[in-house]
């Protein structure tokens, strides 16, 4: 049968090929070659899908699913970057004496990854330090800061399906990248020619425990004396979580937490859930399940990568055990209020698609507060920053030794807080109603959807652009806001804000990591002073809100 393949995709192909240093991508790749030209039109889609472009390098760093071609995860992909990276280390006076520290999680070809990394580094003339084994990100970022280094690379994709893996890429002041760094490295890489012609050198240094150890007494030592009795459910779904968080708690003086034994050691296939993130559906299930075996507390858990922490407490007055998932925004102002109750002085900051309590919680205790971009690389990066959060489930309560999101950190802070407020006979759940009583209930929500086609994502942003809603879900629009223009708070991303009646709020944008579009939703209610029930009438206020704000949304956006 003739080929359906032009000819120039199949010559791309067998180059790749030829100078791919890994058996078995390359012998994904012949297969899939051989049965293009065989006539089977899904593989000949399929190699067209993986030398449709390159994997971008961005603020994120890369990030992909694993597989041959340059449109995937890969060994030729990942030389490329660590390749472009020390080019642009050397070019902005990086010498032979400078070092990079390298990490890496329990993901498939993660390891690899990470030598091959080291190897590249040590071929430019730069040290290679590479963490001893599989680690949580926020430790890489310590390390970097800790051991002067000038950059530090994270092999992970955090808490992507199990079939992805991803390159972070930070810098010397322990900070993931932003513009110009990323189009600056990413130049690099575009500079990069033969594989053969990239100088590979020793395999760097593999560290000790050391900084390791001194990373995890720095997190106990963040524990103030303090009441200890809390009966914990953890688990690290499959990832590098498991050691040094129970290390941690151990060292603040807590029991030993029961660990969900089915997700206790790493494993990239991830085998229990269907996607190792604990904000998705089921993923939390067996953690909950063992829970209410052992009457627990708190349950508490971190993605893959450790530098998220999610939790779950029971419901009071449940005929049966009941549990619920807290929102990352509601332990977010939980983890602020608890921080500037212990004296935490400097600027409170969140993600602008985070909830807006925050300003206020830091406003009543005479703090600054500021807004960023999402993600932790705008973050981390504030001047001056005590505490900053994001609602998909990031904190940093320790800026001055993570510049990062620090589920470990910030594990430990929920639990001590959690403990004290059981020696007073009350919950994290009343704390949270404290919040409501002095500054509104405010609750927040999410509309998230997963697409097959990326032209989903941009028709939807371009529906929105050329139709902006005058009111949603009921409520009406007071002003709209085209983040790609920029504001003068805010550098250009691709986003729209609604600021709605009553203090409520829509933004929607594309993800940064994964095929999504996500609409963040808040609206704010006042709670009626001295009502018994005043916060249990203003959530069910909410709640309804919500529902008609994430419908209006859905039908603006034609999702």
């Amino acid at each position: 049968m003739t080929s359906p393949l032009p000819t120039d995709l199949a010559d791309r192909a067998r180059t790749w090929m030829a100078e791919d240093p890994d058996e078995v991508t390359r012998a994904e790749l012949a297969a899939v070659l051989e049965a293009a030209e065989q006539g089977d039109t899904a593989a000949a889609a399929d190699l067209a899908d993986r030398f449709d472009g390159t994997l971008e390098f961005g603020t994120a760093g890369l990030r992909g699913a694993l597989g041959a071609g340059p449109n995937r995860m890969n060994r030729v992909v990942v030389l490329r970057a660590a390749a472009g990276l020390a080019a642009y280390l050397r070019a902005n006076g990086a010498g032979n004496e400078d070092s990079v520290v390298i990490g890496y999680d329990a993901r498939r070809n993660s390891d690899v990854f990470a030598r091959d990394t080291a190897e590249v580094v040590t071929g430019a003339g730069l040290k290679a330090l590479l963490l001893p084994r599989p680690l949580p990100t926020p430790l890489l970022a310590y390390a970097i800061r800790e051991l002067g280094c000038v950059a530090g690379v994270m092999v992970t994709a955090s808490h992507n399906p199990p079939e992805d893996n991803g390159y972070k890429v930070y810098l010397g002041d322990g900070s993931q990248i932003v513009p110009p760094a990323d189009s600056g490295i990413a130049a690099e890489i575009d500079r990069v020619g033969a594989l053969a012609d990239v100088p590979r050198g020793g395999p760097g240094r593999v560290l000790d425990d050391s900084v390791v150890d001194r990373y995890l007494d720095t997190v106990s030592a963040l524990a103030d004396d303090g009441p200890r009795d809390l009966r914990i459910v953890y688990t690290p779904l499959h990832g590098v979580g498991g050691v040094p968080v129970r290390q941690v708690l151990e060292t603040a003086g807590f029991d030993e937490p029961s660990v969900v034994e089915a997700q206790e050691e790493p494993d990239g296939a991830f085998p229990t859930v269907a996607f190792p993130n604990p904000e998705e559906p089921g993923a939390m299930d067996l953690a909950l399940e063992l829970a209410v075996r052992v009457g627990a507390d708190l349950v508490v858990a971190n993605d893959p990568d450790a530098d998220r922490c999610a939790a779950a407490v029971p419901v009071p007055g449940s005929a049966s055990p009941s549990w619920r998932m807290l929102r990352g925004d509601e332990v977010g102002a939980l983890l602020a209020a608890h921080l500037l109750s212990r004296g935490a002085e400097g600027v409170f900051a969140c993600s602008i698609v985070s909830s807006s309590l925050l300003g206020k919680i830091a406003a009543a205790a005479g703090q600054p507060h500021a807004e960023t971009l999402t993600g932790f690389k705008w973050i981390g990066r504030l001047e001056g920053l005590a505490y900053g959060y994001e609602e998909a489930l990031g904190y940093c309560v320790d800026p001055s030794s993570v510049r990062d999101k620090d589920g470990v950190s910030a594990l430990l802070m929920l639990c001590e807080l959690a403990a004290a407020l059981k020696a007073e006979s009350r919950t994290l759940l009343d704390a949270l109603d404290d919040l409501a009583r002095t500054h509104g209930l405010h609750a927040t929500d999410q509309l998230s959807v997963r697409v097959a086609d990326l032209a989903v994502i941009r028709d939807a942003m371009a529906r929105l652009r050329a139709s902006p809603p005058a009111e949603l879900g009921g409520l009406a629009v007071l002003e709209a806001t085209d983040l790609a223009l920029g504001t003068p708070e805010l550098p250009p991303t691709d986003g729209l804000r609604y600021r709605l009646a009553d203090g409520a709020r829509v933004i929607v944008r594309p993800s940064g990591t994964e095929p999504k579009i996500k609409c963040y939703l808040e609206v704010v209610v006042p709670v009626e002073a001295g009502a018994e029930d005043g916060v249990a009438a203003a959530r069910i206020v909410a709640t309804q809100r919500l529902d008609a704000l994430k419908q209006g949304v859905r039908e603006a956006a034609g999702l």
